[in-house]
Order: C-alpha cells, then structure tokens, then sequence
C-alpha cells in the first residue's frame, strides 16, 4: 500500500535535512546578473557605494567569478548605463515634431537616472560601446538630422545635450541625497527668497529685486527649458 500522506510528508522533510542529500545548483554568474546586482546597489544604497566587491557580495561569489566577464569598474559603468538605455523608447523621427521628440527622449533618460540615484555619474566621460547606449544616441541624432540640423551642428548638439542632462540628473541625485542626511544645506524657494532679498541693496540690486524669478521653477521647468533653448537655437548651421 502506498504510504500515508503524513508518512509521506515525513520522509520528504527526513531526506531534505539527510546527509549527503543533493545541494541545489548554484545559479550561474553572467553579465545580466551582473548587471540586476550593480542597479541593486545603485538603487538602495547610491552610486557611491557600488563596487565590484559590493556586487560580489550581492551575488554571493568572488570577484574572480566577475572578472570573468566585466574588465573593471568603468566596464561596470557601461553596462548600468546600457542596460538604462534600453529602456529608453524611440519614436520614428518627424519633421513637424522633432523638438518636442528630443525632450521626450531626453525626459526619459532624466527619470531613469533619477531612480538610480547617482547613477547618471557613470555616463560622465563615458566613451559609450554597449549596443543600447550607441541605440539611444543614434535615435536622438536622427531626430536632430530629420529636423533640418547640419551633420556637425547635430553631432554637437548631441554632445551637449547628454551632458546637460546626465549633469541634471547628478546635480537632483546630490540634492536629494543631502535631503536625506538632514537637509540643513537643501533650501526651499521660500528661504532663498528670504535670503535674497535680505542681502544689501547696494551691493546686491538685481538679485534683491528679481528674487522671485531667480527662484522660481517647479518639478522639471528649467530642464524643459535648457532642452528647448538649445533646439530653438539649432538654426542648421555648422558651428563655429
């Protein structure tokens, strides 16, 4: 007769905790685990902690199981910024709307930096080889180009446009981090304003009276005007 259920149940748990029992498989290592254990890091504990040996730990391994498939830090950095890029959506480039494109676009890269605070730091003097950070780039360019922007001037703007916003998106990330350790550096517009119309009148005219302007800006206001101050000026001539 078969056994009992219990009896069943029983000797499951017997042989689960017997000696020489099968250990389960250790999950390989590989650059897309890599990758989810480095965006761990960066996520819960900040840019400034992520190492290779952070990322060890995370995976329970050495670092030699990592060298096996990442060259170094910088390598590390490639791959955070590629596997974001991803996730970045392209739209087919239009004429009639090719500036409004490129904000999107570049929205989209500001959120997902700062949901990895810090992150946005690993994209700085970044030479960019992963395939979906060269897919990003190559759709914002097309964009520039199908908006009636010279090759050079668009390869420029292009530059500059990415610095301008990974150097936002760092700037939010230092901000939001000296939020969370007291905030007694972090202002509100009310206290600069306070502060700015408090400084001497003599010395100081424009800034007293325009304190109101030099303060103002909700959520992502200056960002959305940077962008589109350097697309309105993209008049489709070379540099120079």
């Amino acid at each position: 007769m078969p056994a009992a259920p219990r009896e069943r149940r029983a000797a499951r748990h017997a042989s689960a905790g017997a000696e020489g029992a099968p250990k389960p498989r250790k999950e390989p290592i590989t650059v897309d685990r890599i990758t989810d254990a480095a965006l761990q890091v960066v996520a819960t504990e900040g840019y400034d902690a992520l190492t290779v040996r952070r990322v060890t730990a995370v995976l329970g391994t050495g670092p030699s199981s990592l060298y096996a498939h990442i060259v170094n830090k910088e390598d590390l950095d490639d791959l955070l910024v590629g596997r974001l890029c991803a996730q970045i959506d392209l739209p087919e480039p239009d004429p009639a709307t090719w500036r409004q494109q490129v904000l999107d676009v570049y929205g989209q890269i500001r959120d997902l930096y700062l949901k990895y605070p810090g992150v946005s730091r690993a994209a700085l003097a970044m030479v960019p080889t992963h395939l979906e950070t060269l897919r990003v780039s190559e759709g914002i360019f097309a964009i520039l180009l199908a908006g009636g922007i010279e090759p050079q001037t668009a390869a420029w703007a292009l530059d500059s446009l990415t610095l301008y916003v990974t150097a936002y998106a760092w700037e939010r990330s230092l901000v939001q981090q000296r939020q969370q350790h007291g905030g007694e550096w972090v202002l509100s517009q009310e206290e600069l304003m306070e502060r700015f119309s408090g400084l001497p009148e003599e010395k100081f005219p424009h800034t007293r009276r325009y304190a109101a302007e030099l303060t103002s800006g909700a959520g992502h206001d200056r960002f959305a005007f940077m962008v589109n101050l350097i697309t309105q000026n993209l008049a489709g001539g070379t540099p120079g």
